[in-house]
């Protein structure tokens, strides 16, 4: 039997080479875990910045798991804000004072680290970006429809109810506007 390799298993191993051949495994699965931690730290540090907001600074809040929210996902903004931290609650964290459309949801939300680019408001509202709601109102006894309508780079508190003729590309935000009524309207 002096033709066979010595390091070969034999048919039936002992006890020993069963000791040898799990310690072979253990380390090299503890040498592959120790790897995949380095990699995983080396990944984590490229790619992870630490928040640097504070306090009273302004910060816009994600649409993207609101399920809360009014309307198709497809009319809905992205994001909603900007809105101010009122407390930090832990490291990614915050509570935020939310304005009276938002009154329902819960005020504590995930922070992204890098945050997105805050507008300017401006004093003067600009073009209108959608119509949010209708109302009927009456003045010098007669009736009068008003539209609610949210102006592009303003902030919801920013809102103004306006007379149809007084909405800049007046036919095309209310034919949207329409529309989503009447899908609004079919899914109930």
């Amino acid at each position: 039997m002096d033709h066979l390799n010595e390091n070969l298993l034999t048919i039936h191993p002992t006890e020993k080479d069963l000791y040898e051949i799990w310690k072979r495994a253990c380390e090299k699965a503890a040498k592959c875990i120790a790897e995949e931690k380095e990699y995983n730290k080396q990944s984590w540090d490229k790619s992870h910045m630490e928040p640097d907001f504070r306090e009273g600074d302004k910060a816009l809040v994600s649409t993207l798991n609101s399920n809360n929210l009014r309307g198709p996902k497809e009319m809905r903004d992205s994001f909603v804000g900007p809105f101010t931290i009122v407390k930090l609650r832990g490291k990614n964290a915050v509570e935020v004072r939310l304005t009276e459309e938002f009154s329902r949801k819960h005020p504590v939300f995930l922070k992204n680290p890098t945050p997105s680019e805050i507008v300017e408001v401006e004093d003067s509202p600009g073009p209108v970006k959608k119509i949010i709601q209708a109302r009927k109102i009456r003045l010098n006894c007669k009736d009068q429809r008003q539209y609610l309508g949210r102006f592009k780079n303003q902030i919801a508190d920013k809102d103004k109810w306006l007379a149809e003729d007084a909405i800049p590309d007046g036919n095309l935000h209310m034919s949207i506007f329409r529309a989503y009524r009447r899908t609004e309207k079919s899914h109930k």
